[in-house]
């Protein structure tokens, strides 16, 4: 059933003003904010239509009403209004991605920590590669007589080295014949793969060199397993004891122990989606079924994205949340492009 007009701005009014109060909106507050021009009565009949509807909710038989997952859903869609960053807004988030934050790891954790304090809510953030990552390139380098350096490239441009040691003698002579059966045969192929292969050479090669060479497979493999996995990072969970609605910590209890210790199950985006809003009841884990949670999609680059979002109570100011973090998103690609650049502020950013 599509909305009149003004149960349209009634929904919009009594949204807003729970967003800013976090206290239900009396029908008294709508007759002064709609201009006087209706009546207390219709007022009243419309909140109750838009209740029986499901667009809005009575927390008590004499309260105001507060928006339902239903009614933020479309408000989120059809009545919020654009929100653009102030100059002050945009001029903190590019002076905070301003300072040099070379490794990928601690750009992405420090992201979460810069647009948790921006937005006031929990953050989190995550690398996640578009394909399987894979070992693109070995080097080996000597040591002594039973050990040497495994250097290995991932397909996501990451360098990992560990020294491993031999219970049958290495000599340098032998390494750069192994690095080259590494690279000719173990580079872009799966795990399991390299497994594989390593067994039908098992009969080809002498122990002096299919144990050097196991050790090695045995080091990318795991390289290239916790390279696939997500790495999430939490950030600002006290934010969330600032909100009325979580300062039971009975009610705030499932949450922090989401952020805190099931920090992969908080939700990511699919690959071709720059943004998503998920409200309440929308969210898949049960955690979450009071909370809602904007989270932003940008690209890091060598076949790489990254994922920052937003952990709030499904009274959040969606329009502000989702302009600063589209905004964040957009600069921290920038920041990962070729020209390295922040983006210009704009005016009509969502």
């Amino acid at each position: 059933m599509d909305l009149t007009p003004r149960k349209r701005k009634i929904l919009k009014v009594v949204t807003e003003r729970y967003i800013d109060s976090a206290e239900p909106v009396s029908s008294k507050f709508l007759a002064q904010a709609m201009g006087g021009g209706i009546s207390s009565a219709t007022i009243r009949n419309e909140l109750a239509d838009l209740t029986e509807m499901g667009y809005l909710e009575q927390p008590h038989t004499s309260a105001g009403r507060i928006p339902s997952p239903q009614g933020y859903r479309l408000y989120v869609n059809e009545l919020m209004e654009q929100k653009a960053l102030s100059e002050q807004e945009a001029q903190e988030i590019n002076e905070a991605l301003g300072g040099k934050m070379r490794e990928l790891d601690s750009v992405i954790a420090q992201a979460g920590q810069m647009v948790s304090s921006i937005v006031s809510y929990p953050a989190y953030t995550a690398a996640v590669g578009k394909s399987a990552v894979t070992i693109q390139r070995y080097d080996l380098l000597p040591v002594d007589a039973d050990s040497f350096i495994a250097v290995v490239m991932t397909t996501d441009s990451r360098v990992k080295s560990q020294l491993l040691r031999s219970s049958i003698p290495v000599t340098p002579d032998e390494l750069p014949a192994l690095a080259n059966l590494l690279n000719s045969h173990f580079t872009g192929i799966s795990s399991e793969e390299m497994g594989r292969k390593l067994m039908g050479l098992a009969s080809q090669l002498g122990a002096e060199l299919f144990m050097p060479l196991s050790l090695a497979i045995e080091y990318a493999s795991d390289v290239a397993d916790r390279s696939a996995q997500n790495h999430v990072y939490t950030t600002g969970q006290a934010q969330l004891l600032r909100q009325p609605e979580f300062q039971d910590l009975q009610k705030a209890n499932g949450l922090m122990g989401l952020l805190t210790d099931q920090k992969d199950r908080l939700p990511v985006l699919d690959e071709n989606t720059p943004m998503q809003i998920l409200i309440g009841p929308e969210n898949v884990n049960e955690a979450l079924q009071n909370a809602s949670v904007v989270v932003a999609s940008y690209d890091i680059g060598d076949n790489m994205r990254g994922l920052i979002g937003v952990v709030g109570p499904t009274r959040m100011d969606y329009a502000a949340v989702a302009a600063r973090l589209s905004y964040f998103a957009e600069s921290l690609s920038k920041m990962f492009g070729k020209n390295h650049q922040l983006p210009p502020k704009e005016d009509d950013i969502l």
